[in-house]
């Protein structure tokens, strides 16, 4: 296989990503991740990753890496320190893991374990419209950011008079957030259209 892509059949439509391979781990060839959430459940929910490779990658690792299954199949995964570490089957040799390095991975949103009441993941929160209590449209929610103790929403619009890319910062804390409704993609918060 010469690598992934989107298009490919056994791609999934819903994939998201998750995480990127650091490293090898241990002499057995286990691969160490960084996760993008705090919160890696979404590593443990399945036993298939599916995988790209790094944007910039050497042809001598590319040739290592197109040997690799897709999607990948978890033979164990853990926390370990501040990251994760996996054994993937079939892949033992350290040598290859390593060469993983920069691998991006990617698994089903649909095997996300389901949120707590009043939680939600990132993934769902991005691209829906945010309006005020006055019903002014904010814009759409382009990402988040965690900056320590909560996460904020990071709300792109056009501004009316400019016509220029105007970025709005709410906080996603009760305060300030009033609802979210995923089936209706939208979110109401308490907080002025200031342009």
């Amino acid at each position: 296989m010469s690598g992934p892509e989107s298009s490919l059949p056994d791609w999934p439509d819903d994939a998201v990503e998750v995480a990127v391979v650091t490293g090898a781990w241990g002499i057995k060839g286990g691969l160490r991740l960084k996760p993008f959430s705090s919160d890696p459940q979404s590593l443990f929910s399945t036993k298939r990753w599916y995988w790209q490779f790094p944007e910039a990658v050497a042809p001598a690792q590319r040739e290592c890496l197109s040997r690799l299954e897709q999607p990948l199949r978890v033979a164990s995964v853990r926390e370990q320190g501040d990251g994760v570490v996996a054994l993937i089957q079939d892949l033992t040799d350290r040598d290859v893991a390593q060469a993983c390095r920069g691998l991006r991975l990617f698994v089903r949103r649909s095997s996300f374990p389901t949120a707590a009441e009043g939680e939600y993941y990132w993934v769902d929160l991005v691209g829906l419209e945010v309006f005020n209590r006055q019903g002014q449209c904010l814009g759409r929610v382009a990402g988040l950011m965690q900056t320590g103790p909560h996460s904020v929403l990071r709300i792109e619009s056009e501004a009316r008079a400019s016509g220029k890319s105007v970025e709005r910062l709410v906080p996603f804390v009760d305060a300030y957030v009033d609802s979210v409704d995923l089936q209706a993609k939208r979110i109401e918060v308490d907080w002025d259209l200031d342009d």
